[in-house]
């Protein structure tokens, strides 16, 4: 978001993301702590599904770009981590994760190391 930019945030309730063909393209901020990881990582992976299959079709969905924000105490609590990165490797720019570690003493991993904010 730049200044001055219109953003909706919604907290608690349903959690779902079904856009449809013909509807116009959204940056998507998701925010996660803990096991409340759960339902945006489903959003996460059809997000991923939909830069999958939006190559090569002109009446499809166009995904805009996905920021995950995902904070835990420690890196040993991030649900998903493997696959969240893998996301992020799979779709560059378009899929990006920041983790946020609270309470951590031991080393974070080399392979975490460029995701993680303490």
């Amino acid at each position: 978001c730049t200044l001055d930019s219109e953003v909706a945030l919604r907290v608690g309730g349903d959690f779902f993301f079904d856009p449809q063909p013909g509807d116009s393209p959204v940056k998507l901020v998701l925010i996660a702590g803990g096991v409340g990881i759960n339902p945006l990582f489903s959003i996460l992976l059809h997000i991923a599904d939909l830069h999958g299959h939006q190559e090569g079709k002109a009446n499809g969905y166009k995904m805009g770009t996905v920021k995950l924000y995902y904070s835990a105490k420690k890196t040993s609590e991030l649900l998903f981590k493997k696959n969240i990165l893998g996301l992020m490797n799979a779709f560059p720019g378009q899929i990006m994760c920041r983790f946020h570690i609270t309470q951590q003493s031991a080393q974070i991993s080399k392979e975490l190391q460029p995701h993680v904010t303490g």
